[in-house]
């Protein structure tokens, strides 16, 4: 049992765990057993925080059924170690070297150093996010729909967008609210923060704690924070502008919008298509430009140690600097003045592949099982699927039953990584001395 492999089995028996308790006659709103598909798939899509649903969350399922799924989602967003570290911290216990280094790994932080103190401050960080969101869509949805009922929409909501999973107890998702400022804000500030990495929000709270208390003891930000907060900064105005621009005109989306309503849509779009899931306004009828837009936003997807998934933000801004190096002429890779390692673009590099071959296998496959189902469609649910998004043209119900596993397979997946589901089945490479000769070829 390496690191990885208990990482993978762990996030598969939590779905396998949440599709027993979603199968059982008090899961669902008419008190009959479940379908075993039906409950698999809702499971691990929570469990993925991916938001692809076969049926109607708020209709299908029962009040108790709506916890577990978001229970799951909490668990899923946080990681199996995160949640697992913290249950064995409640018991008291002690940690073993190897638990650290799975907390590590499952973190993807550079060493082992206070991993434990980290899980507790993002625990902590998770509660304060989400209960901040609860206070703020309780102005929305208690007016609409009384305090307990919009208590439990708050909550559940709050965890969705802060866990970047995209469920939603509405059968429109969020298109009842397109209108509403403070919902729009608050679940774009819940998935932002959700999406960009438990260590950069770390830093931002130590440097604004540093600032307030005159502290000047905290160097520079890290190379890590700089390449997070620019690229999904460059990738927030980049999406507003490009929705705005493609669905301004559009009579089934934005044109009936005045343009505060038509600005604030284009920038929920942009925030939600990165693996998010939540959507304002028609997917299925946005424009096609829209659509192929919108597929690459999901592919690279949010951050390294948050709850969103994608090749990431991270592995998309290496290869642009590597693009931008060797159409210089530069050998070395340079980024705010700092060279990437060679192992950190070979990881990219992998990731970026390795996602390529998952994608175009589930496309492949798709195709054969629903020959009947738009070539976009299909791709636009697998990436959706495989970058754990959620947004769907609307075919997610229609899909059979083997269609619907490959998407299974898919979210699994895009949410445990491609890398270490790799590193599962093949074991951890064994250290080696030899060193081969190098030879050129030719290249492009």
């Amino acid at each position: 049992m390496t690191v990885s492999r208990t990482i993978c089995l762990g996030f598969l028996a939590v779905i396998s765990i949440g599709t027993i308790l979603l199968m059982l006659p008090i899961s669902t709103s008419d008190g009959s057993w479940n379908n075993f598909v039906t409950a698999l798939f809702t499971s691990t899509s929570a469990v993925c925080v991916t938001g692809l649903i076969v049926v109607d969350t708020g209709s299908y399922y029962s009040p108790v059924g709506e916890f577990l799924i978001a229970l799951l989602i909490q668990v899923g967003g946080l990681g199996y170690m995160t949640a697992t570290t913290f249950l064995l911290l409640l018991l008291g216990r002690k940690f073993k070297l190897k638990e650290k280094l799975a907390i590590q790994q499952s973190l993807d932080t550079p060493g082992m150093a206070g991993v434990v103190g980290l899980v507790r401050s993002i625990i902590a960080m998770t509660l304060i996010f989400e209960l901040t969101g609860v206070f703020l869509l309780l102005l929305v949805f208690v007016p609409k729909h009384g305090f307990d009922y919009g208590l439990w929409l708050s909550i559940f909501h709050s965890i969705s967008a802060f866990n970047n999973a995209g469920f939603s107890l509405f059968s429109d998702s969020l298109m009842g609210y397109a209108d509403s400022s403070i919902l729009i804000l608050t679940i774009s500030f819940l998935i932002i923060f959700g999406g960009i990495g438990y260590q950069v929000i770390m830093a931002m709270f130590l440097w604004l704690r540093d600032r307030l208390t005159g502290r000047s003891e905290r160097g520079l930000f890290s190379l890590h924070f700089k390449i997070v907060t620019t690229t999904t900064l460059f990738l927030l105005i980049v999406g507003t502008l490009a929705f705005f621009s493609t669905e301004v005109n559009n009579p089934d989306t934005l044109a009936p919008l005045n343009f505060g309503e038509k600005l604030l849509g284009a920038w929920f779009q942009s925030v939600t298509t990165r693996t998010a899931g939540f959507n304002s306004i028609d997917i299925a009828a946005m424009t096609p430009a829209a659509i192929f837009i919108t597929i690459p936003f999901m592919f690279v997807g949010a951050s390294p140690g948050s709850t969103g998934g994608g090749i990431k933000t991270t592995t998309a801004r290496i290869l642009v600097i590597c693009t931008k190096a060797v159409l210089q002429g530069r050998e070395q890779a340079l980024c705010f003045q700092r060279q990437i390692p060679v192992e950190m673009i070979l990881k990219a590099v992998g990731v970026v592949v390795g996602s390529i071959g998952t994608t175009i296998a589930a496309i492949i496959l798709i195709t054969l099982t629903d020959p009947n189902l738009p070539f976009i469609e299909i791709m636009f649910e697998v990436v959706s699927a495989f970058a754990t998004v959620g947004l769907s043209m609307g075919i997610t119900a229609s899909l059979s039953t083997p269609a619907k596993l490959i998407l299974v397979v898919t979210m699994y997946v895009g949410r445990v990584g491609i890398l270490m589901l790799m590193s599962a089945l093949h074991g951890d490479p064994r250290p080696t001395t030899i060193r081969y000769p190098e030879e050129d070829l030719l290249v492009g």
